[in-house]
């Protein structure tokens, strides 16, 4: 089944302001991937947590590049790639370095908007040293 994605726009939308993501987007086509949230560490690592696992650079930018790495690597063992995403939660510990991941967020994805929410937390139950997650679901289908 080819899928088929559609942008949802408002009747009064401004068209003199650029939004770096889609509003809505409907799945007419295709097969959902639910991704589980990706981190700058390994995919595979111990649970219990074990710290030797998570010796992460220290910036934002250092850790959304290695977090968008791991959000591929999924979305290509599950048939699909970053121009399947259809919508992302991106978890942030310091909502100050947003603007850090959206700069690697959209050298990654070009021109393509997935729907998007960012979300502020205390702390990310992977490590303390991690600064993002990013859940995602995609939508694969024959092209």
């Amino acid at each position: 089944m080819a899928k088929e994605i559609a942008i949802v726009h408002h009747a009064d939308r401004r068209t003199d302001v650029m939004m770096p993501y889609a509003p809505g987007l409907i799945v007419r086509r295709g097969h959902l991937v639910f991704l589980s949230g990706v981190t700058a560490a390994a995919v595979y690592h111990s649970h219990p947590h074990r710290d030797e696992e998570f010796d992460l650079p220290g910036t934002m930018r250092e850790q959304a590049e290695l977090a968008m790495v791991n959000l591929e690597k999924t979305l290509e063992a599950a048939g699909c790639g970053l121009r399947d995403l259809v919508a992302a939660t991106r978890y942030l510990t310091d909502v100050n370095e947003q603007d850090d991941l959206n700069r690697v967020w959209a050298r990654w994805l070009g021109d393509h908007l997935p729907t998007t929410t960012t979300v502020e937390v205390s702390r990310l139950a992977t490590h303390p040293r991690c600064k993002v997650e990013i859940t995602a679901i995609a939508v694969t289908g024959d092209d």
